[in-house]
């Protein structure tokens, strides 16, 4: 079993150790050979004789050797172990690698992202592309971390349904044994129905959507982070998804700066973050930028980017939270504003100029919802187990959901949102571009 990880290599400095990884690059000095070792938490430097010539990128070994300073004007100071290295007297080959489709020493991959996502499996292991996923971890981390803070139960929730969560075609249908379901396109019916079980949930839960849409900010299948609170009203839920938004970047921030630094050459602001209904928000468009918002329903990516520049500018905040959609825009489940029904006590988050959060004070009266869901052209025999906790006893509530791959695309400037997600689902692909001819069988 391996014991040692080579971000500890400085602690056994001057002693003979045994370390497993892969081979990252080959520099062939015909006499002695230098081979920069990679596993999981880092590289090192390794000094072997003449037979390690013989290794190539991505071969997995067994090494074993001796730890030492590296010569003073040897020392690599951009690297953690750029002080010290490896000198090898026995190399073990457990596994050959074939001949790579691309250079995977270099420091950054240079690849199309078509190529990118073709060579996942090996892409993946480049530092360039794990390092987006390092803090991708620490994104979620930091979403539980201020959920359990807030008094949030984790809940775990299931992906198949019998009827869509909010209508409408984007829902991918499935054959479930004799029976028609559907993949969920949010957690969101099942973490309200816990709301009397436990008033304060968080769930991490993959969702669907089957969008005619191929564009950077768009997958098929993504992960959401969700809250849904108890005895709540429309200001204290912008109060709590402030909290949870600020709390998990901050965290993810703190524990990856340097990569974070490295992707961005930028912190995040976070200043006063402003509350602007929709209406208010296309006034400063308008004013800020001269331009007329044409459609006065929804914020278009050209109104997320300007309305974040702003804030940026003026408000020293990369956050803007918009509220008040028009009601039929929105989800069967949102609440209406008793001031002005035409517009809803919902809400979204814009970060660094693209929505990454969505949610609302939600309708707890049973009929309402009953009349609701029969207005918009459902039936609410198809909504029996939601309904069944409404009708026994529904408190104020509401919440929200962040889309992780959305906010580690943000965070780090990526371009696409499908190099923030492991294995993206698109319209193209799942996993292998679905166009792509299949190679025939030998």
């Amino acid at each position: 079993m391996k014991q040692i990880f080579l971000k500890n290599l400085s602690n056994h400095l001057d002693k003979e150790i045994e370390l497993h990884g892969w081979v990252n690059t080959v520099r062939d000095h015909k006499k002695i050979v230098f081979l920069d070792l990679r596993d999981s938490t880092g590289t090192v430097q390794v000094v072997a004789d003449a037979e390690a010539s013989s290794l190539s990128p991505e071969d997995v070994v067994m090494i074993k050797g001796l730890v030492k300073k590296r010569p003073e004007k040897l020392i690599n100071a951009k690297t953690p172990n750029g002080s010290i290295e490896v000198e090898a007297n026995q190399i073990t080959l457990v596994s050959k690698a074939h001949t790579l489709p691309f250079d995977m020493g270099k420091e950054e991959l240079g690849l199309t992202l078509p190529v990118l996502l073709d060579n996942r499996t090996l892409t993946l292991r480049h530092h360039s592309v794990q390092k987006i996923f390092m803090v991708q971890e620490a994104i979620a981390e930091g979403f539980r971390k201020v959920s359990k803070e807030l008094g949030c139960t984790e809940i775990f929730v299931p992906t198949i349904a019998a009827s869509s969560t909010e209508g409408g075609a984007e829902v991918f249908e499935i054959k479930y044994y004799e029976h028609k379901a559907s993949l969920i396109q949010s957690p969101q019916l099942y973490k309200q129905m816990l709301i009397p079980t436990f008033e304060r949930v968080f769930t991490i839960s993959h969702a669907y959507r089957a969008e005619p849409s191929v564009t950077t900010r768009h997958l098929a299948e993504t992960i959401q982070m969700d809250c849904e609170f108890g005895f709540v009203n429309f200001e204290e839920l912008l109060d709590l998804l402030e909290k949870v938004c600020v709390g998990m970047i901050q965290h993810a921030e703190t524990t990856h700066r340097d990569i974070v630094e490295e992707f961005t050459k930028r912190l995040v602001l976070y200043g006063k973050i402003p509350r602007l209904t929709l209406t208010e928000a296309q006034e400063v468009i308008r004013k800020e930028f001269g331009r007329v918002v044409k459609d006065l329903k929804d914020m278009s990516p050209e109104d997320e980017q300007d309305i974040c520049k702003w804030a940026r500018e003026k408000k020293s905040s990369d956050f803007v939270i918009i509220t008040h959609y028009p009601t039929a825009k929105r989800a069967f489940y949102t609440k209406p504003d008793p001031k002005d029904p035409q517009f809803s006590l919902s809400y979204d988050v814009l970060f660094r100029g693209l929505e990454i959060c969505s949610g609302s004070e939600r309708i707890n009266d049973y009929q309402e919802l009953v009349d609701v869901i029969k207005k918009r052209g459902m039936n609410p025999d198809d909504f029996e187990l939601y309904l069944m906790a409404f009708k026994y006893g529904m408190p104020t509530e509401g919440g929200f959901s962040y889309g992780l791959e959305r906010v580690t695309k943000q965070l780090l400037d990526l371009g696409n949102v499908r190099e923030s997600s492991l294995f993206p689902r698109d319209m193209e692909r799942v996993d292998v571009r679905l166009s792509r001819p299949k190679k025939l069988s030998s």
